[in-house]
């Protein structure tokens, strides 16, 4: 059914890279990408970081709070947070607050897999989906209402669900997921998981 021209937006042939021309459109959280490819938790910390401290210390500080994440195991990840909140506080009060308030969420990563670990400090792949979503909405530019706008970012993840389904690839492993499961049930009893034992890397 055709929606009334009173309730459509409409707008001429304009160029492409005229931002400035282009209509407005619902916005939609997901269409929103970050400035840089690789986007973590430990990045955005970074940068809180940074604004607190002289620029002249920036590398010297994030070179040390980047050990954090390359301990070998879930106890030294949780013990060389401490120890760095320990040492730059002397210099740096405020960031060993900023370590010690932030220290369950930058050591999550540690309750997962070692194998895990340096994909889900990555967000890569919800990045991969925020740029198609974009792509796919920047093509339609207008939407009548707020519902189209989100049947189409639901069939676009709709296919890129099937997608992964219906193709032997996976981003964690069956099996480190299953030894997940296992460890989470008394009866060890996983959960059943597709048919899709290869993991790909991010």
């Amino acid at each position: 059914m055709s929606v009334p021209s009173s309730n459509r937006t409409h707008t001429s042939r304009r160029s492409p890279n005229d931002a400035s021309q282009r209509p407005p459109t619902y916005s939609h959280p997901s269409q929103k990408t970050a400035k840089h490819h690789v986007e973590s938790l430990r990045l955005h910390f970074l940068r809180n970081v940074f604004s607190v401290i002289p620029k002249g210390s920036g590398e010297m500080v994030a070179a040390t709070i980047r050990t954090i994440f390359i301990q070998p195991t879930a106890e030294a990840v949780h013990h060389q947070l401490d120890a760095v909140a320990d040492m730059l506080g002397q210099q740096f009060p405020k960031v060993r607050q900023m370590l010690l308030d932030a220290k369950e969420e930058l050591t999550a990563f540690a309750a997962f897999p070692i194998s895990h670990w340096k994909k889900v400090q990555s967000s890569n792949p919800l990045e991969r989906i925020n740029r198609e979503i974009k792509r796919r909405t920047d093509v339609v530019q207008v939407f009548p209402n707020p519902a189209a706008l989100e049947r189409l970012v639901t069939a676009v993840l709709s296919g890129m669900h099937d997608e992964w389904i219906a193709f032997p690839r996976r981003y964690l492993s069956q099996g480190s997921m299953t030894a997940i499961y296992a460890a989470e049930h008394t009866d060890h009893t996983p959960h059943a998981l597709p048919n899709t034992p290869n993991a790909t890397d991010d």
